[in-house]
């Protein structure tokens, strides 16, 4: 063999090796990046970022809530602790009273109502800030729920039950509307009057 056929085969097997070589760096360089893409969130699944729940949470009895209203001249950290019952849900229930009764005439008739409300929630405190700052939007919504309710209706203890589940609806509408979540679990008649 001469030495122009061995340089010539020396060239051919070099470049042979480069054909092979340069596809697999090229393919490990790609799929490298594509990794790195990847892991960076760049590419593949969703480009927007977990959002995170920021509604009011559930409170078990025993728990502090970061939200809870404090009483009216009390300073953060001051008044009795509360004391929790062993028994019954394993959530803390708050209350909120409207401080104005509920007067309304009532659906297809002359008749009218006037009742005391409370109502419930085992969320922390920020349903009641709400339930205080919406007050107005909330009276008006139960108003015209107890407006739309039949007077054989108040005369039953069923009818009640099903006014007190339209009133919580009602509450849970506004609240949602107004901040994203409601919150409200039952309301309560304190006092109730028909006229």
């Amino acid at each position: 063999m001469s030495d122009k056929e061995a340089k010539a085969a020396k060239k051919k097997g070099g470049g042979m090796m480069m054909k092979v070589a340069l596809p697999v760096v090229l393919l490990g360089a790609g799929g490298g990046g594509v990794y790195g893409l990847v892991a960076a969130g760049v590419i593949g699944g969703s480009h927007e970022k977990a959002k995170e729940d920021n509604n009011p949470k559930l409170i078990r009895k025993g728990e502090e809530d970061p939200f809870a209203p404090r009483k009216e001249g009390e300073k953060e950290g001051e008044g009795a602790a509360e004391v929790e019952g062993e028994g019954g849900t394993e959530y803390k229930t708050s209350y909120f009273m409207f401080s104005d009764e509920f007067t309304s005439n009532l659906k297809n008739s002359d008749a009218l109502v006037q009742m005391s409300l409370a109502c419930s929630t085992r969320r922390d405190g920020r349903v009641l800030m709400w339930l205080k700052k919406h007050e107005l939007a909330v009276r008006s919504a139960m108003l015209n729920a107890i407006a739309d309710t039949p007077e054989e209706d108040i005369g039953s203890l069923e009818g009640k039950e099903r006014l007190q589940k339209r009133l919580t609806a009602a509450i849970n509408q506004v609240l949602t509307k107004e901040e994203g979540f409601g919150g409200i679990d039952e309301v309560y008649f304190k006092s109730f009057i028909v006229q």
